[in-house]
C-alpha cells in the first residue's frame, strides 16, 4: 500500500506568490499611511477667525487695544513622540475697556533672533463654551499651542498680542 504524497509544486509556488504580493502591498499601504501622518503634523487646519471683529487699523481698535492688557507670556515646551516640539504660550488677559467683550482673538508667536516668526497661531478665546464673554474688570488665562517646530528652529523669544475683539451689544 503505497500512497503517493505528491504535492504539486505549482500550487505551493502560487500560494507563496500571493502571500508575498499581499504582504508587499500591505507594507506599502502602511508606509504610505505613516508618511501622510508625519507630513501633516504641524500643518494643522485653518485657524478660526473672529467674524465681525474690530481689527488693527480701525479707530475703535486703536482706542481700546491698550485697555485689553496681556501679562508677560510664559512658554512651556515638550517633545512629541515623532520628534517635533510643541510650545504652549500662556498669559493672563485683563479687560479694562469699560465694556464686556463678546469676542476676543489672540495671536501667539515664536520669533527668532532677527525677530522673524518661526511659528504663529491666532485663536479665538472668547466666545467658547467655557468662557462665553469677558466682563469689564475681569481676567482670564489664555493658552496658545504651537506645534511643528524642531530642535533646529531658532526659538529666541515669544510674543502674544490681541488681533481682534468685539463688544457685547
Amino acid at each position: 500500500m503505497a500512497t503517493s504524497d505528491r504535492q504539486t509544486p505549482d500550487a505551493d509556488d502560487s500560494r507563496r506568490k500571493v502571500i508575498i504580493i499581499v504582504a508587499v502591498v500591505a507594507a506599502i499601504a502602511i508606509a504610505g499611511l505613516f508618511y501622510l501622518l508625519i507630513s501633516t503634523i504641524g500643518t494643522g487646519t485653518v485657524a478660526p477667525t473672529l467674524e465681525g471683529a474690530i481689527r488693527k487699523g480701525a479707530p475703535e481698535f486703536d482706542q481700546n487695544v491698550s485697555k485689553i492688557v496681556l501679562d508677560k507670556p510664559e512658554a512651556y515646551q515638550s517633545k512629541q513622540a515623532l520628534g517635533g516640539i510643541v510650545m504652549n504660550l500662556q498669559t493672563i488677559v485683563h479687560n479694562f475697556t469699560g465694556h464686556t467683550l463678546s469676542g476676543l482673538e489672540i495671536k501667539g508667536t515664536v520669533v527668532d533672533h532677527q525677530g522673524k516668526p518661526v511659528n504663529q497661531r491666532a485663536i479665538v478665546v472668547v466666545p467658547t463654551a467655557k468662557q462665553p464673554e469677558l466682563e469689564n474688570n475681569r481676567s482670564m488665562v489664555v493658552v496658545v499651542m504651537l506645534e511643528g517646530m524642531t530642535d533646529k528652529d531658532d526659538r529666541a523669544n515669544i510674543q502674544m498680542e490681541v488681533t481682534g475683539f468685539k463688544f457685547k451689544q
